[in-house]
């Protein structure tokens, strides 16, 4: 290697010597060493700013065997398009995008091209640094990052992933329903916001074991809203926007046998619907609290109960029938039925019932009552055995009776 030393002083001669230009320009640039008095041309300066206002524009290096080694330069481009850095034959060094700065310095000065080092001095302005960091949820505004929630479409049976991250998703169907993934595929900050905008229910189905605010499901009624956020084990919902317009939520909930606890979100519902096949006695806990229930039972029951408590000790508890509805009211403890006879009421209906389930009962023992067997016809059952019915021809009775002061009347 060559190098160029001052005959008075002996230091390293660098003919680019601390100096500053700058560059506005549609084509490219061909730089000269500023020797030999050379104020003419393009001179390569020891910091230099550049516009350039075409595509594909480059900037040639002098020669490098004319310089020591050492010899260096900062290269800003401010504005327009990226600039191609070339060696004096055209050989690529670097190229510097717009808004960034490169630091190049001659390593090897033996030939014309020489070699060049290259250290990226990064973003020269906030602005090209905040549009490269954009991504979901943020977009660049200026030289600033802001907060971005671009509007996307549900569809009915659709499968969120993290492609929906910060995204407001607006259902505009009928009822429909969509599947949140396995929590831990999106990590713990992972959101999207989910607005009802259409005419029927949308469900959000949890995968697996997952849930959502602690249930398998979560049902928006048209016109609520909420942001959904993954934990990395479930999800939650932020700001749930209840409608006022559809003010009842369904808890649909499966029971075989055996005790039961609802959780807050379950219990939340106003309508508890109770499905599936009965294999022993089932008792379903409510928490303490005051509340207003329709309950629906519609297990198959093959002989056994479903009950309806808030397990505290003495509290009064109802047993719903199979197949029937009851209306109750809960005081914090005790469960009370709410049907009541309204003064002046001239009527009271009640479904047609069995002798196993009664339509008008006991509480505490729920197949003991009357029904009505078929047309024209009321029958008693006890213990869920048809004892008497009623016709307009006389009465039925079923098994022996018992008259303390005898019978009268007709023939025997």
């Amino acid at each position: 290697m060559t190098t160029y030393s001052s005959p008075f002083a002996g230091d390293v001669v660098q003919p680019t010597d601390v100096s500053y230009a700058a560059f506005i320009t549609s084509s490219d640039i061909v730089l000269q060493w500023p020797v030999n008095g050379n104020s003419t041309t393009n001179v390569a300066a020891r910091v230099m700013d550049v516009t350039a206002n075409a595509a594909n524009l480059k900037m040639y290096m002098p020669p490098a065997n004319q310089v020591s080694v050492g010899n260096d330069a900062l290269i800003s481009v401010l504005a327009g398009n990226d600039l191609e850095i070339v060696s004096y034959n055209g050989t690529t060094i670097c190229t510097v995008e717009v808004g960034k700065s490169q630091y190049i310095y001659v390593t090897d000065n033996s030939t014309e091209d020489g070699t060049w080092g290259v250290i990226a001095f990064g973003a020269t302005t906030s602005s090209a640094n905040a549009a490269t960091l954009a991504g979901a949820g943020l977009v660049a505004s200026s030289n600033t990052l802001n907060q971005s929630h671009p509007a996307a479409s549900a569809a009915n049976g659709q499968t969120f992933n993290a492609t929906n991250r910060a995204q407001t998703v607006i259902w505009n169907g009928g009822a429909g329903s969509g599947t949140l993934p396995v929590a831990s595929s999106l990590g713990n900050n992972w959101f999207m916001l989910f607005k009802n905008s259409g005419t029927g229910t949308y469900t959000l189905n949890s995968t697996g074991s997952d849930t959502i605010d602690g249930v398998a499901t979560k049902s928006f009624a048209p016109n609520e809203s909420a942001f959904i956020v993954c934990t990395g084990a479930a999800y939650v919902t932020i700001g749930y926007g209840v409608s006022s317009q559809f003010a009842f939520t369904a808890l649909v909930k499966p029971v075989t046998t055996g005790a039961y606890v609802l959780t807050n979100v379950e219990a939340s519902s106003t309508i508890q619907e109770f499905v599936g096949t009965l294999t022993g006695n089932v008792t379903v806990t409510y928490p303490q609290v005051v509340n207003f229930y329709v309950i629906s039972n519609q297990v198959t029951s093959g002989g056994y109960t479903l009950t309806i408590t808030t397990g505290a000790v003495g509290a009064a508890s109802v047993v719903v029938p199979p197949g029937q509805q009851a209306t109750l009211i809960c005081d914090g403890t005790n469960f009370y039925n709410a049907n009541t006879v309204q003064i002046g009421a001239t009527a009271i209906t009640l479904i047609n019932g069995s002798a196993a389930s009664p339509s008008l009962s006991f509480a505490s023992e729920s197949n003991t009552g009357m029904y009505r067997p078929g047309a024209g016809q009321i029958g008693f059952s006890i213990l869920g055995n048809s004892v008497m019915s009623i016709t307009a021809t006389g009465i039925a009775v079923t098994g022996s009776g018992t008259f303390t002061t005898g019978i009268g009347g007709g023939a025997f």
